[in-house]
């Protein structure tokens, strides 16, 4: 345990020094602001259970439910007849098109979620749903759509046949959490988990305008670890996100969940520990831990373990209720952002009902890189008041936004070192469930916030899913 005990002294001591955490902020800068702009209505009846505590069609880890390319916008959804849709807009338009892709949802499980990736290789926008430890559904649109989104009509025939495959490319019948993520040279990339809950490992396939390949796993469900409480040797990394930055690393953070609840004080609680963070310099071939140590090669038998060094950037045993995939962003200088929540140890030194604790005494806090390379960590104060996720985003002057469960916005700027964080939208008035889906792709498009929320219902009574745009700081 020296090795906790020592990052949790670093982190601990970097808190006291704001001034680092700055980055490129310059005295001239505008802080955090949101200017709500418009709502438009994506479906007026979309499709609501409440499953693991959340929606189908708000799930926060989805990548991406929404998405802005070449001065339109999309967004991915079931409808109160389980269709899956895809709807576009241009930037600014008060109205979508929507067509239906042919596939419909099969099971009530809120993490059979749609997201969506684009292959600027060939313009063509791809779409991998319903999903959770089973197979998938995989549907493609022609080439160049994307490119030319006023010239080409938004119609069915656009987009071929729903697939259980990647073209052919069978990669795992125990498949879950599809992210996309589109590469500085034109590729597009999947990330996905093989296997199970506590027991999976995470994996990466390509497809390069022409053909899908499989890059292998490249994190391990094997290892022991060991808390005050007892072992495990076996877990999942679940990830924060998996983002490129403007200079072409691929940046992760994540948190292990253990298989055995030996490890935890309480069996209500949740297995989840620690906050670790890898990167990759060759397009997810090779990962090295925050020191630039190879920790990992994808598709090798060297794989990103819970026993490796240098992987964790903020110890937390697994008595807090730590959240797993909750947010990531990189600021202009291509430094590393992450929100976190659990309950803090002020509040009980053992969780046990994790949905019941976060709820009563949850709160997020700001992690990330400071110019330095030392890792600094804020609590933003603004209770959770939910069990559920919260999303980051940075503006183009690298101020930082929260934006919590139920729509509600919080900022902190550059300059303070992120330290005065405060609310700045209040949700009032949205009705929304929980967890926001927000638009990653837009923000540096057009200095817009953009985040699909639905509207609270009962039962399984279909509510309206909206979508709503603040204007940042120009």
């Amino acid at each position: 345990m020296h090795r906790r005990t020592l990052l949790a002294a670093a982190l601990a001591g970097a808190v006291v020094t704001p001034a680092l955490a700055s980055g490129t902020a310059r005295a001239a800068d505008p802080g955090p602001s949101v200017t709500r702009t418009g709502t438009t209505t994506l479906d007026g009846q979309a499709l609501f259970f409440v499953s693991y505590d959340g929606l189908v069609n708000n799930n926060a880890f989805q990548k991406n439910g929404l998405l802005t390319y070449k001065g339109y916008q999309y967004a991915v959804w079931y409808t109160a007849d389980r269709n899956a849709v895809v709807g576009r807009r241009a930037l600014g338009a008060s109205t979508w098109s929507t067509v239906k892709v042919g596939h419909t949802l099969r099971y009530n499980d809120s993490h059979n979620v749609i997201s969506m990736g684009v292959s600027k290789a060939d313009g063509r926008l791809h779409l991998n749903m319903d999903s959770h430890s089973d197979g998938f559904t995989y549907v493609k649109s022609v080439a160049g759509l994307m490119d030319n989104p006023a010239g080409l009509s938004w119609t069915a025939s656009r987009f071929g046949a729903p697939q259980p495959t990647l073209d052919g490319l069978a990669l795992t019948s125990q498949f879950t959490y599809p992210q996309f993520v589109s590469t500085p040279d034109g590729r597009l990339q999947l990330s996905y988990r093989v296997a199970v809950s506590g027991n999976g490992r995470n994996a990466l396939a390509e497809y390069d305008g022409t053909k899908w390949t499989n890059l292998g796993e490249w994190s391990s469900s094997t290892g022991t670890y060991t808390s005050e409480h007892g072992s495990s040797t076996a877990r999942n990394m679940y990830l924060h996100g998996i983002d490129y930055d403007r200079n072409g690393r691929l940046h992760s953070f994540f948190t292990w969940r253990e298989q055995n609840g030996a490890v935890m004080c309480n069996s209500g609680g949740i297995t989840n520990h620690d906050t670790g963070y890898v990167y990759s310099d060759d397009r997810g071939r090779t990962w090295r831990n925050n020191a630039g140590t190879v920790v990992g090669v994808t598709g090798g038998s060297d794989k990103v373990s819970v026993t490796d060094a240098g992987l964790v950037v903020d110890p937390l045993n697994p008595d807090h209720s730590l959240m797993n995939q909750e947010s990531q962003f990189t600021d202009s200088a291509g430094r590393p952002h992450a929100i976190i929540s659990y309950v803090p140890g002020r509040f009980g030194q053992c969780t046990t009902n994790y949905v019941a604790n976060r709820t009563a005494n949850g709160r997020a806090f700001h992690v990330r890189r400071n110019a330095s390379g030392t890792w600094q960590k804020t609590e933003i104060p603004v209770p959770l008041n939910s069990s559920q996720r919260t999303k980051l985003i940075l503006d183009k002057y690298d101020n930082a936004y929260a934006v919590f469960p139920f729509g509600r916005i919080a900022g902190a700027s550059a300059a303070s070192g992120y330290t005065d964080w405060k609310i700045l939208f209040d949700g009032s008035g949205l009705n929304a469930f929980g967890e926001v889906v927000i638009d990653e792709t837009r923000v540096a498009q057009d200095g817009v916030l953009s985040f699909m929320y639905q509207e609270k219902s009962s039962g399984t009574t279909p509510s309206a899913l909206h979508v709503i745009d603040f204007r940042l700081p120009a």
